[in-house]
């Protein structure tokens, strides 16, 4: 069944629609009718079973059958600090990220960073990147939406990642693996910190 992203507010009752790219896919490209039913999911925890009832010229028409938890999500809550990378290896990275199941991703400007975009150009990046992780979603059932937070400087990644029970820091030069730092502080975590450098590494 195919599956699509409809936020937790659109979905009012029992009836409900799907606009945008996704309703011109389902209308142009997979051809689907009145009748057929597809999933969706709302970002929050929870998936639905739906029927399509009707098109308008912009939107499907469904009505929602069924609600049900997400069940394809991680127990540990995982946050990624990644400092900014060039475009398309922030992309690939985005997506990666969504389909592990990570629970959030921030950016931060590290003092290697080789990307450093003015403010304009960062809104248009963090846009196309929650874009991407919806669309990822989509592939790889999770339930719930990977959190993508606004570019922050080191200094602020570091604070806002204190309160987690294991912080680890991935440095090139490091000879101990994550196995090491699970196995030394223990396997029993209810929030991960991971912080991972830009393409010329922390100084």
């Amino acid at each position: 069944m195919r599956r699509f992203f409809l936020e937790q507010k659109e979905i009012k009752g029992l009836k409900s629609y799907i606009s945008g790219t996704d309703a011109r896919h389902i209308k142009t490209v997979l051809r689907l009718k009145p009748g057929d039913r597809i999933g969706l999911f709302d970002g929050a925890g929870n998936e639905y079973s739906a029927g399509i009832t009707g098109f308008s010229h912009d939107r499907v028409e469904v009505s929602i059958l069924d609600s049900f938890p997400s069940v394809a999500e991680p127990s540990v809550q995982i946050i990624v600090f990644q400092a900014l990378l060039k475009d398309r290896k922030m992309d690939i990275l985005v997506r990666q990220l969504t389909e592990l199941g990570i629970s959030g991703l921030i950016p931060f400007v590290a003092e290697r960073s080789v990307s450093r975009p003015d403010a304009k150009r960062l809104i248009m990046r963090r846009e196309r990147w929650n874009k991407i992780s919806k669309e990822a979603l989509k592939q790889c059932k999770r339930g719930r939406i990977m959190k993508i937070g606004e570019p922050v400087f080191f200094e602020d990644a570091l604070k806002i990642g204190k309160d987690a029970d294991l912080k680890v820091i991935f440095w090139e030069k490091e000879s101990k693996s994550v196995d090491f730092a699970i196995s030394h502080f223990g396997s029993k975590f209810e929030k991960i910190f991971l912080m991972l450098g830009p393409e010329g590494g922390f100084t």
